[in-house]
This record gives C-alpha cells, structure tokens and sequence, in this order.
C-alpha cells in the first residue's frame, strides 16, 4: 500500500500506487515517460469526447433518435475503400477465448486450442492497482514464453511446449475511455485508463510480438462515435511514431457494444482503415446501451426479463447482420458474442445442455457470415471450433464468400426493440438482484469474471441487471407474480422488499464484501437519477488511491528499479533517480 504522503514524482509523472510485487518489470522511467507523452497529446480530447456523449444523451432523452449520420453518407456509398489486410495471426479467428488477464487465466487461455485470446482489462478484470501492474507483467512474461503459476496447494501452470505458430493470437481489451486510473498522475491528473493499458502493453511488447511473426493487437471497448474511432487512430499513429514503427503496424478490433455505434460502424471502420482487424458483436454492453440510452423514453424501449433477451430478437438480428455486412464490404473479420454458458463436470445432464445452446449459437454465427466468435471456458473451445467448422469448412474466413449484400442497413431494425418478445417477472427481478450483487462482491474482491448461475458474468451483465430494474420502475412497468401469476407493478418500494430477501439468502463466508456488492448496486439500480456505469462509483468508493490510502505507510518501491531521490515516509513530492 502507499500513503498520500510518499507520492514520488519526477517531470510531472506521479506514482502513488502500493508496490506490486515485479513492477520494475514494467513500470519502467521510459515507460512512464510514455505515458505521459500520450496523456499530454490526447487528454484533452478525450474529454471533448466524453462530453459530446453526454450530449448526445441529452439529445436522446428529448426525443432525438439515432439514425445513420448523414455527413458520412460519402464513405458509406463509396464502395471503393478498404480497411488494411488481414494482418499475420488474425487470418484464423473462429474461436477467441476471452478473459481477465491473472497469471492463471493467462497460463489456461495460452493453452487452451483457441486460436486467439481476448486478454481483457476491461469488462472482467476489477481496476484495483495490483490487477493493472500484474497484468502487465504477466502479458510481458507471457509473450516471452517465461510465464507459470503455482497454487497454495501447490499445483502448477506452466505453458505447453506448442510451436510459436500455435500459441493463440493475443488482442488486449483496454479499459474503456470513460474509466481513470487514478495511481498514476501526469502533471496533477490522473491518466486515462485506456492509455495506461494500451501504452504500457504497447510500449513493452510491440518490439517482441513483432519479432515474434505477430503484432500489437488491440480490441477497443464501448465506442460510441466514429470520432471516437479517429481518437484511437491518432493515438496508434503517435505510439508507433515514437517506438519507430511502420504506421500500421497496430491492429485494432472494435466492440459494438452501444446502440449510437451500430449506426456507424463503416465509418468506424474508415477511421482505423490502415490499423482496423475488424468488429465483434459485444451483446451484453450492447443490450446494457439501448436500455442506457433509451432509459427515460416510455414503455417502447423496455425489454422483458435479462434471459428472454436472445439474439434471435428482431433488434439483434438486425445489429448482427449488418455489421457482418459491414465487416465483409470493407475486408474486416466479423467476430461473433460471447458464450457465457460454463461447463458443469459434476452434472452430465447440464454439461450437455450447456454444450448444445453454445454449439447452436456458435453455428448460428457462423451461417449469418461471422468468421469468429468469443467463448469463456477452455471446454467451449471444440465445440464452437466445431460448429464454425461445418460452415467454413477449413476456410480461414467468409469475407470473401459471405458477404451479406443482401443485408439492408436499417435504422428502423436496430431500434425495433419493442418486437422483442417475453415479459418482465418476478422471478427475473430476483434474479437481477441476485446477480448484480453476487457479481459486485466477486469484483470488489479482485475477480472481475464470476461464474455465477452456471453463467460467466462480467460487468456488462451487471450492468444490465441494475439498469433493467432502473428502467422498469421509472416506466412503471408490470411483472407477473411468482405465486400466483398476477401482474404488479415494480416500484422502488417493492424492489427494496425483494433486495431484503434475496440478500438474506445469500450464502455468507468470511472474506465476503456483500455488503458493500449491496449498497453499491442499491445506489445504482435505485438512484433517482441514472448513473452512468455501476463501476465508476465503485472504483472512486473503494479501489481508488484516495479511497485506499491509509494513515500511515512506507515509501513505495523505487519505481523501474531507480532508487526515488528524496522520497521516504513522511516525505511529499520525491524525484524518481535519473
């Protein structure tokens, strides 16, 4: 741990994270240097963007709807651009596992037979400071082949001797650009963690994966405007300029994960054509927007129970269809959703039903034209390898022979969200709550992937469990009754009756945060005005360097090995050694 008394600084870079164990590793002078250089480029518009989210919100709350931008209207009719070729590892991509980047799941996913790993800082990986600097390291010793892990009771991970053309592809998940990482400061502000991830990940190991016959890939979260898009662009073009590499180098995959970016997806792609890979269908989040975005717009926008909400449902038929069609006009790779399903050794009769639902939503994807898709277990590795295989049949990819012209962009579709069928219940309130605590407990204890329910959550399903029970009470929506099938009305009142009696259930341990899990997702799903993300509060409450400075402590380890001039408990504003 740190105390806000022994922050080391030296040219304006302040580190005020507790020492973690091999951060010399990566928490190098040159490094941090770095990262400074991106923060002072591109701060400043990253907070022009997030401002004209807000303002596009706004707009939405009165009344305004998305629609296919139409100044862009030129690149979308232009039929004669493209984005780069596919670039040496990101050929073959039917089955990308996905996961936080501990030094377990990185040992089990480098081994799991996928043929690329989504090594995520995002969505299933809890910010807390340790979690950052150890995922780097790990993500550098991985790449170097120098990575094992050992448990307490003594068991031992290490990687298994495949050739380097066999060892899955790697696409890191920066966090999105509305999250800080507040340890590190760069002339008094905290960085973007967005840059902190991509730019230590970047900086360390471009180099190395080069050599190595692949590249610095990236997927990039939560976009919600191509300009958006260009941020990221500009942000490559300046990293790549500063290591000497060829522009282009770089490789990004973007989520469509937010209803305003389904209406620009080609524009997206337009904006990274020399650095784009492709898209991928990022469901959750994206069922997380339209309830986020749409929230205060009436009864239309409501969706039934989380569980009803599947992709055949006229609006993410739509979603997934044109951007297969997106993807495929413009020599992108179209990257299917997650399967959340977690295989049951214990239970036969429920490891079979779960392997048939992933095998049928993987072949789904594959007969709509996706060249890929995500899985969350090493088991779901065959069987979605399976089913893309009976489409493909050997083939790398379908950009080429899928190409879904007879897919028609439209606005009306992705918006259809009233078609979609089931009702709100009880039962699914319940679950909701059950959920969105259970999962704030596992992430306030360092574990941002939780397998609750037989289903891997992460923070986008938690999302949508306080945003649904946000939106139906606002709406005044109707639940059918457990007991007696009747329809009641969910109120704050109610839910706060039901959050008393699934949290009484919950099974206790020492150690537990349930406590804390509830009155965050309290605050959240039953605040009078919405919050944006359930996770930022929670970060600022409870993961921060200010949350979790203590009154006293010992100077921090010399940061990349350099002995901090000046600095010792007690002192404020030491110079890191040059």
């Amino acid at each position: 741990m740190y105390s806000a008394d022994t922050e080391v600084t030296v040219n304006g870079i302040t580190l005020r994270g507790h020492q973690v164990r091999g951060q010399r590793k990566v928490l190098t002078i040159e490094a941090l240097e770095f990262l400074a250089h991106l923060h002072r480029t591109f701060e400043p518009r990253r907070r022009e963007l997030l401002a004209d989210r807000e303002e596009v919100k706004a707009r939405i709350s009165e009344g305004w709807t998305p629609d296919f931008p139409e100044e862009t209207r030129a690149i979308r009719e232009d039929d004669t651009w493209k984005v780069a070729p596919l670039a040496p590892g990101l050929n073959y991509r039917q089955v990308e596992i996905t996961g936080p980047v501990d030094r377990k799941m990185t040992v089990n996913a480098l081994n799991s037979g996928a043929l690329g790993w989504m090594a995520d800082f995002e969505d299933s990986s809890t910010p807390a400071w340790e979690n950052v600097v150890c995922g780097q390291i790990n993500m550098r010793d991985a790449i170097r082949r120098q990575i094992d892990f050992r448990t307490e009771a003594g068991k031992r991970y290490r990687l298994d001797p495949e050739p380097e053309e066999r060892i899955p592809t790697i696409n890191v998940r920066p966090r999105g650009l509305h999250l800080m990482e507040d340890h590190l400061l760069i002339d008094g502000e905290p960085i973007a963690g967005a840059l902190m991830d991509f730019g230590l990940y970047f900086f360390h190991n471009a180099q190395e994966l080069i050599a190595r016959g692949r590249g610095p890939y990236f997927y990039l979260p939560k976009l919600e405007h191509y300009r958006e898009a260009r941020w990221w662009n500009e942000v490559f073009c300046a990293a790549q300029d500063y290591l000497g590499l060829e522009r282009g180098t770089i490789r990004a995959t973007v989520l469509i994960e937010t209803i305003t970016a389904a209406f620009q997806m080609e524009e997206i792609l337009y904006e990274l054509r020399e650095h784009a890979a492709g898209l991928n269908a990022g469901r959750w989040d994206y069922i997380f927007s339209i309830i986020k975005m749409f929230r205060d717009r009436g009864a239309q926008y409501v969706l039934p129970d989380r569980v009803q909400v599947t992709m055949t449902a006229p609006m993410m038929r739509a979603y997934t269809e044109q951007l297969v069609r997106a993807c495929h006009r413009r020599g992108a790779s179209a990257i299917g959703g997650m399967a959340a399903q977690i295989p049951n050794r214990r239970d036969p009769q429920a490891n079979t039903a779960a392997l048939e639902k992933v095998h049928a939503d993987k072949l789904r994807e594959a007969t709509d034209g996706f060249d890929g898709s995500w899985v969350a277990h090493p088991d779901l590795v065959p069987i979605a390898r399976e089913a893309f295989d009976e489409v493909l049949g050997g083939c790398p990819h379908q950009i080429r022979t899928r190409t879904r012209q007879d897919v028609v962009p439209d606005a009306e579709g992705l918006l259809n969200v009233g078609a979609t069928e089931g009702e709100i219940t009880e039962a699914g309130i319940r679950t909701n709550i059950d959920v969105g605590i259970r999962y704030m407990d596992s992430w306030l204890r360092g574990s941002g992937a939780a397998a609750i329910h037989g289903l891997m959550e992460d923070a986008a399903t938690a999302e949508i469990s306080r945003s649904q029970i946000w939106q139906w009470i606002d709406a005044g929506a109707q639940a059918r009754m457990s007991d007696d099938g009747t329809m009641r009305r969910v109120t704050r009142r109610w839910v706060e009756e039901l959050v008393d009696d699934v949290f009484s259930q919950l099974p206790r341990s020492a150690g537990d945060r349930f406590d804390e899990a509830r009155e965050l997702f309290v605050a959240s799903a039953l605040a009078k005005e919405f919050p944006a993300f359930l996770t930022v509060p929670a970060y600022e409450q409870c993961l921060s360097a200010v949350s979790q400075a203590p009154s006293q402590q010992e100077a921090p380890e010399q940061v990349g090995g350099r002995r901090p001039q000046g600095s010792s408990a007690g002192s404020r504003g030491g110079e890191m050694a040059a």
